[in-house]
This record gives structure tokens, sequence and C-alpha cells, in this order.
């Protein structure tokens, strides 16, 4: 038997279905360390569960490294370490180097997870990636912005998500935003260009080394976009078709990316951009599986379960890349606030309207939706409150499906 353990900070939906994944695979006896207590968890996630601990902090490696220990005593040498949140990748790579634990080590998880150091080592290998500047004060800030022009997006080094950035269009939001992060050594911000153009991922499986599969998700608008604009809904679309030409450039780009990460074995999710003249660059690239259901989206383009072959890869070191046999698109539903109404913040979400008249229209292209509850109050994320996927072997009725989508859903709030 193989003894993984999978650190699981809090009972989230999305994680769980890893770790599920994890605890199906035969020969596989599987503890979790956590910040929640046991009962948070579902019963029927519990009840696959060889050993559990509980901790305080998750991310810290010297309670991992207590608690690992207690479930080894317990029920055995621990094999694997495993985790999907991308705060939590510096952490296991520690306690997987004090342990012996085989894995990413430290050094390479910081690669992945210090986006300043990232785009130095993209500089240095040739690989495309946005102009950009540590800053360590205000200074430094104004100077790059004065190289670069306006727009710009600010991040801390260690951001995650959309979440973490922000788009700054003049020198009066580039003071805000140096108020708000104020920036020094040792907790420096990172500026970057904002480069104007589409934006996808390429989220991409690597074995031992051997770039074996990967999938393209292309984003309509980009992130940051939805989140400059409470009315956007996001969409994203996973092509049949994701070898033609117009791909091309990231299909040598990306693995050497992922090369010069130091990636050996594992999930990665790497954004990146198409300008208008027609030149890629590289946003960023994380070590960990891609969020956003976006594993759910690829599940459903090459009809197979791709969070099982996730758990087999990362336990096991076996992937079998699957042929890709649909086309794939998701609508990320936001909570839209009636016109000229205020107190946002207060607000919860009131009704859901179109999806009825959406199901009738679509049928058979709709393989799953999920809707808010009514009462709850409204997402802050570009993912939003709710997600309805399509799919279908034409790539083009998925967009078309998308758009008929967008115009007849809309989550209201009151």
């Amino acid at each position: 038997m193989v003894h993984v353990v999978f650190a699981i900070p809090f009972a989230m939906e999305n994680t769980l279905r890893f770790a599920s994944a994890v605890a199906r695979l035969p020969g596989v006896e599987l503890s979790v360390v956590s910040q929640d207590a046991a009962e948070k968890f579902p019963a029927e996630f519990r009840q696959q569960l060889h050993g559990f601990r509980q901790v305080d902090d998750a991310l810290q490696p010297a309670q991992l490294v207590a608690a690992i220990q207690a479930l080894a005593q317990q029920l055995g040498p621990v094999q694997r370490l495993l985790g999907i949140l991308e705060q939590a990748q510096e952490a296991l790579a520690a306690v997987r180097e004090q342990l012996r634990i085989r894995g990413m080590d430290l050094p390479t998880a910081r690669s992945f997870r210090d986006k300043a150091h990232m785009k130095e080592l993209f500089a240095a290998h040739g690989v495309p990636c946005a102009r950009h500047r540590l800053c360590a004060d205000a200074a430094m800030a104004n100077a790059f912005a004065r190289e670069v022009g306006f727009p710009l997006v600010g991040k801390p080094p260690a951001g995650a998500g959309a979440k973490a950035t922000a788009r700054l269009d003049s020198a009066a939001d580039l003071q805000r935003f140096l108020q708000q992060s104020q920036p020094r050594p040792g907790r420096e911000v990172l500026l970057e260009e904002f480069i104007r153009g589409r934006e996808f991922s390429f989220d991409t499986v690597t074995l031992h080394g051997q770039h074996v599969f990967h999938n393209i998700c292309c984003y309509h608008p980009t992130p940051l976009e939805v989140m400059s604009d409470p009315r956007q809904q996001w969409c994203v679309v996973l092509p049949r078709q994701i070898d033609q030409p117009e791909f091309a450039p990231i299909h040598v780009v990306g693995p050497r990316a992922l090369a010069v990460l130091g990636m050996w074995t594992g999930m990665s999710h790497l954004e990146w951009f198409r300008r208008q003249d027609g030149s890629i660059a590289v946003g960023e690239v994380a070590a960990r599986p891609p969020g956003a259901q976006f594993m759910t989206l690829m599940s459903y383009a090459h009809d197979t379960d791709l969070y099982r072959a996730f758990a087999q890869l990362m336990v096991f070191e076996t992937f079998a890349p699957p042929p890709r046999r649909y086309a794939a698109g998701a609508l990320y539903l936001r909570a839209m606030a009636p016109a000229g109404s205020t107190g946002a913040a207060a607000a919860r979400i009131t009704a859901v309207h179109g999806l009825d008249t959406l199901r009738e229209r679509l049928g058979d292209l709709v393989v799953e939706a999920r809707l808010p509850r009514l009462g709850t109050a409204p997402a802050t994320s570009y993912e939003g409150d709710g997600i309805v996927v399509v799919r279908h072997p034409d790539t083009r009725v998925v967009e078309q499906a998308l758009a008929e989508a967008t115009r007849l859903l809309r989550i209201e709030l009151g």
C-alpha cells in the first residue's frame, strides 16, 4: 500500500474532488492534514480516509512535519505528500525535503511561486514574457512607469490569480496601489506591462521531465478585464482542435518555460497572451492543476476523468494521454445589481433568470449547470456565482451556445 498525505487547509469542494480521486486509487491509503476539524468534511469523504490530523496552520512546514510524523507512526511511512493550493506549494516542498518524501523540491517550488524570479529565469532563457520590474519603493515604480507607459499591471510577487492583481491606468492608480501595498525591501511589488491581446491557458502534464499532455483554454474576455467591470461575464472555450497553426508558438514556448522552471512530474497551469502583432508572451505558471473548474472542462473535452488521471500521475507516476473528443466551454455567472442600485456590499442573490429557456434552446448541449442559492452574498471573483458547461464535437457550436447563455442567463441582486 502507498501511504499518501493530502494537505487540505480547508474542506473546500474542489480540493475534496482531487483528494477523493486519490483515495479511490487501488493500493492507496489516504490521510489528510487540515486546519478544519474532521466534522467539517463530508461523511462520505471521511469514510475514505485512513488517517486525519488537524493543525492550526496547514501552510506552516513545522506543523505539517509534526502531523505527518504522527500519521507515519500510526499507519507507516508516507510515500507521497500532495496539495493543490498554489499558496501551499513551497511549504509542501520544504516538508518533502525534510522528511525525504519524493516530489517537487523547494528550489523548484520557489521558481514557480516567486513571479519576479520566474520572469528573471524566463528572460535569461529566451522565454517571451511581459516587461517587468520588482519594485521596493515608489521611486522604482515611477521609473518603470515612465519607461513602459500605462496601463500597467501591479501584483505581489507571490500572488495567485486575478484577485491579487490590479490594472493601473494612470499615475493616480499607481500611487493608490503603492499606498495600499506599501512596498519595501523584502516586500516588493511586481509591476508589468499590460499586454493588449487575447489571453489563453496552456494546462499541461509533465512526466519525468517529458511534456506528455496539454490543453488550451481561450478566455473571453480576460480575467483582469472581468475584475475591472462588475457587469462582465467570463467565458472560456476549449477548442476541439488545439494543434492548429494559431497555437503553434505556445507548443514550443510552453514546454520550454516549464523546463526552465524545473518541472519534473506534475500538472501545471500556464497563462499566455497573443499580442495584436501575433507575438506571444507567457504570463505566469503555477505548479498545480488549473482552477476555475478547468479540470471538469478538460474531463468533458476528453470524455475521461482527469481528476483520476491527476491522482494516478502524482501517486504512481503514470499517465496515458487521452484523445480530445469534444469542444467544451463554460459561462461563469456573475450576479448583477439592478441599474442605479446602491449598497451592493450588503446585497444578496434574489433570483436566477433564464435557465429553463436556455435548457429548451440548447438541450443536451448543457452538460452541467450550477447555480447559487438564493439569499447568499455574491462572489467577488471572476469565477462568479455559478457555472454553465456546454459540450459538442464542433467548436463553433460551443461558442454559439455560450453566446446564447450569456444573453439569456442573469443572476439578480437585491
